[in-house]
C-alpha cells in the first residue's frame, strides 16, 4: 500500500511541476511583452517593440504553478497565424487596450474567432484589461461588454483590470489564471462564474 501511494503522490508531484502552456495573445500594442516581462523580471523600465513572431518565457506564478507563457505578436498580418500556438494551451490571456476604444472591435472579432477554435475547447480565458493608468481607459465591465463576453457559454472567463507598466492587477490576473487552469486539467466544467475584477 505504501509504495502506491508513494508512486501517486510522485505523479502529482510531477503534474505540479509541469509546466501549463498559456497563449498570451491581443491585437499590437496592448501591452503583451510588457506584462510578460513585468511577470518574469518585475522591472518597471522595460524597452518593448513591436513582438514580429513570439517571445516565450516560463514564470512561476504561485503556489508552484509554472506557466510557459507564449506571447504571440499582435500586428494585423500576423494575426492569422494564432491557430499555429493553439494545439495544447492550457489557457488563454487576451490582452487589451483598456483605452483605445475605437479598436475593440477588431479585438472582439479576434477573440470571437479563437474562441471558435475546436483546438482552444473550454480553454479558460484571462482577459487583462491593461492601460487601466490611461485617461478614458474602460472598466474591466465594459471591456466584457464591448468583447461580447457574455455571450461565451462554454469555458470560464474572467477579466482583470490591470496596468502593466505599473505592475497593478498582474498577480491577481496570474493567480486566477491558475486556478482556472488547475480547474480546467481536472476536467472541471464550471463556466457559470465568469467574472470582472
Amino acid at each position: 500500500m505504501g509504495k502506491v501511494l508513494s508512486r501517486v503522490n510522485q505523479v502529482f508531484k510531477d503534474l505540479r511541476q509541469t509546466p501549463s502552456r498559456i497563449l498570451m495573445v491581443g491585437l499590437d500594442s496592448a501591452g503583451k511583452t510588457t506584462i510578460l516581462y513585468k511577470i518574469k523580471l518585475d522591472e518597471n523600465d522595460i524597452e518593448t517593440v513591436p513582438t514580429v513572431g513570439f517571445n516565450v518565457e516560463t514564470v512561476t506564478v504561485c503556489d508552484n504553478v509554472t506557466f510557459t507563457v507564449w506571447d504571440v505578436g499582435g500586428q494585423e498580418k500576423l494575426r492569422r497565424l494564432w491557430t499555429m500556438y493553439f494545439k495544447g494551451s492550457d489557457g488563454i490571456i487576451f490582452v487589451v487596450d483598456s483605452s483605445d476604444k475605437d479598436r475593440l472591435p477588431a479585438a472582439r472579432e479576434e477573440l470571437k474567432h479563437m474562441c471558435k477554435s475546436q483546438e482552444l475547447k473550454g480553454v479558460p480565458l484571462m482577459v487583462i484589461a491593461n492601460k487601466q493608468d490611461v485617461k478614458g481607459a474602460l472598466s474591466s465591465s465594459k471591456i466584457a461588454d464591448w468583447l461580447g463576453l457574455g455571450k461565451i457559454k462554454d469555458r470560464y472567463w474572467c477579466v482583470q483590470k490591470a496596468s502593466a507598466t505599473r505592475g497593478e492587477g498582474l498577480l491577481e490576473a496570474m493567480t486566477t489564471m491558475a486556478t482556472l487552469v488547475k480547474n480546467y486539467k481536472k476536467g472541471s466544467k464550471k463556466w457559470k462564474n465568469s467574472s470582472y475584477i
